[in-house]
């Protein structure tokens, strides 16, 4: 049975599910008992689990991620929240260094089942510091799974099946998100790591995006079918790596058009990466360049007016659209 959750809800009752089911799942993290840092992700789970398994532990980021992976190598699945990924930044070595590297080091013999649950927060005239897009940092790794959803039902499925992995998963989360409303069914489920998703089928362009953006980019492309009659194929990342290589391919053999969405900077980017590969495969075939929507290469403005032009909005994806097809 389904019925209708907002995405906050959503990751909640994932989170729920895996700790009721598996004793071994713990949540650490700042702010884990404050809606003003988490949202509704955490509702309840205190009072559920206890303070054993859901820790609210103090403003250090690199020593509770430190305490996350230790936790994890000794049999624990760990899920570590950031309640803003920017501050993340102080935990790299216990990411980076350790987690991705502990399953190769060891020669398979050992795992580090944690989730790095880092929350995209911009905005809001929060500035440069507050407001960053970081994923792309974290698919740079060997060893680290990045994952993006968009709706509430990828978000509870997805999360699911990286908590139940054996190696680290970052979770990238956008509270722009949070409330984002659809259909979820109640039991647990898992949907698998590195397999993307046509949310609207289509055959003159093919756009692709993830997390905030996405549905942003399905809006668009309903109303440009309707105003325009241009027929678009949009897809949901869901993974960011391993992302999901063939079905992009496959939409554009059959468009000639790519336009990538992402809502970080383009060098060395998560579009940077997908245009390389759809150029080496489909080169051919494409009627078009390839066109990569990003951030301007420049810090995030504190100023709504300035934040007006900055971030991607419905104007950017439609005079995209019309450039590829004209």
């Amino acid at each position: 049975m389904s019925r209708e959750l907002n995405y906050g809800l959503a990751i909640n009752e994932a989170i729920k599910q895996c700790m009721h089911t598996d004793p071994d799942v713990m949540l650490i993290g700042q702010g884990v008992e404050s809606p003003w840092y988490v949202g509704n992700t955490c509702k309840d789970l205190i009072e559920l689990f206890g303070r054993e398994r859901v820790i609210d532990t103090p403003v250090s980021e690199n020593a509770m991620t430190g305490a996350a992976v230790g936790a994890a190598i000794a049999g624990m699945k760990a899920i570590v929240v950031h309640p803003r990924v920017d501050f993340a930044m102080y935990a790299l070595d216990p990411i980076i260094n350790q987690a991705s590297n502990w399953h190769y080091m060891s020669g398979g013999r050992s795992s580090v089942p944690v989730v790095f649950w880092l929350i995209v927060n911009r905005g809001g005239e929060q500035g440069a510091q507050h407001s960053q897009a970081l994923h792309s940092i974290f698919a740079h790794i060997p060893g680290l799974k990045v994952i993006a959803p968009s709706s509430a039902y990828d978000a509870k499925g997805i999360l699911t099946a990286a908590i139940n992995d054996k190696n680290p998963v970052v979770f990238i989360d956008d509270r722009w998100l949070y409330s984002q409303i659809g259909e979820v069914p109640e039991i647990q489920y898992e949907i698998p790591i590195g397999k993307g998703k046509i949310v609207k089928t289509g055959k003159d362009v093919t756009l692709v995006s993830f997390s905030a953006l996405l549905p942003k980019c399905l809006s668009v492309a309903k109303e440009m079918q309707v105003s325009h009659n241009i027929d678009i194929e949009v897809i949901d990342l869901i993974s960011i790596k391993p992302y999901d290589k063939d079905i992009i391919i496959n939409s554009v053999k059959k468009t000639g058009r790519l336009i990538i969405v992402d809502g970080s900077w383009s060098f060395n980017s998560i579009t940077a990466e997908i245009a390389t590969t759809v150029y080496n495969d489909t080169f051919g075939l494409l009627k078009k360049p390839i066109t990569r929507l990003n951030l301007p290469d420049c810090p995030t403005p504190a100023a709504s007016s300035l934040e007006d032009a900055y971030y991607i909005n419905d104007q950017n994806i439609k005079d995209a659209i019309l450039e590829s097809v004209k």
